[in-house]
């Protein structure tokens, strides 16, 4: 029995939905192994959409250390930008992350918004400095990180001014940390980019960190950064008292944030000690855990 030609063409389609779908988590696995796992824990209806929105922040993300030239990183975040106008002009694309956010877009009406203001970030932090100030490193943040889950919380149909002053104070918290745990990384590199205002006033230089000294002064600077972003939290965790269960899934980063620090401080905040590039192997179970209590 032959089959009709829209029925092959449904099968076609149905086999390049499902290579896309495939193509976010295996991006997102490989890249963040973390938003990973909490997107695991969202719920079904809207696990897809939330890979891929993370699967999008992933690729940017990556931008900057895969190019050679600043000039090649703005032309791809520049493709970025056109694909997000394509998405809202209905246009459907063919690249695999652009064609599941387009699917996103269209199932949960997502903001444009906060996808350009992902880009446009990214765009800024093309410039590859220090930032000045902690202020500077916060506004990072929330461009990026806190867009993300103003995101992450629309496809969870959450509409709720608490829940928006939350994801704000866990993007900054995220931000921050971010840039702390990759400091290793960077400064193998010989890049530096914790805030300057705290290096001065520790008298630390980027020559300092690029050695990977563990001098108190410097652990004296990865202090004061993380307590910023454990301020961040407890701010965050404020409006948990009216912040609606359903938006949950989209915070269970702050697990991930919490272990940073609890680690940060078992070795006296020296951002080198080999113990801090592990993966923690009781994530998985302790994401579950606050999944399951319904708080963050």
């Amino acid at each position: 029995m032959h089959e009709r030609p829209t029925e092959i063409k449904c099968s076609r389609a149905l086999t390049t939905g499902q290579h896309n779908e495939q193509y976010c988590i295996d991006i997102v696995r490989k890249r963040d192994y973390e938003g990973f796992l909490c997107s695991l824990l969202f719920p079904e209806a809207v696990r897809r959409s939330a890979l891929a929105l993370r699967a999008f922040n992933v690729e940017l993300a990556q931008i900057k250390d895969s190019v050679s030239q600043k000039t090649i990183g703005l032309m791809r975040l520049q493709f970025w930008k056109s694909a997000v106008e394509d998405i809202y002009r209905d246009d459907h694309p063919a690249q695999p992350v652009s064609a599941e956010l387009w699917r996103a877009v269209r199932k949960h009406t997502l903001t444009r918004r906060w996808m350009l203001r992902i880009i446009s970030e990214r765009e800024k932090d093309m410039e590859d400095k220090a930032y000045r100030n902690l202020q500077e490193l916060e506004a990072y943040g929330e461009n990026t990180q806190s867009s993300l889950l103003y995101l992450l919380l629309e496809t969870l149909g959450v509409k709720n001014i608490h829940a928006d002053h939350a994801a704000s104070h866990i993007g900054k918290a995220q931000g921050i940390l971010t840039c702390l745990r990759a400091t290793p990384y960077n400064s193998s590199r010989r890049k530096v980019y914790l805030p300057m205002d705290i290096c001065m006033l520790r008298g630390v230089s980027q020559e300092d960190f690029i050695r990977g000294s563990r001098d108190q002064n410097v652990r004296d600077v990865v202090y004061d950064i993380a307590s910023q972003a454990h301020v961040h939290l407890q701010h965050a965790r404020s409006f948990s008292k009216n912040v609606p269960h359903a938006a949950m899934p989209a915070f269970l980063q702050t697990v991930v944030l919490e272990d940073y620090l609890r680690r940060v401080r078992k070795v006296d905040f020296d951002v080198f000690h080999p113990s801090l590039q592990k993966r923690n192997p009781m994530l998985p179970l302790q994401l579950y855990l606050r999944s399951w209590k319904k708080i963050y």
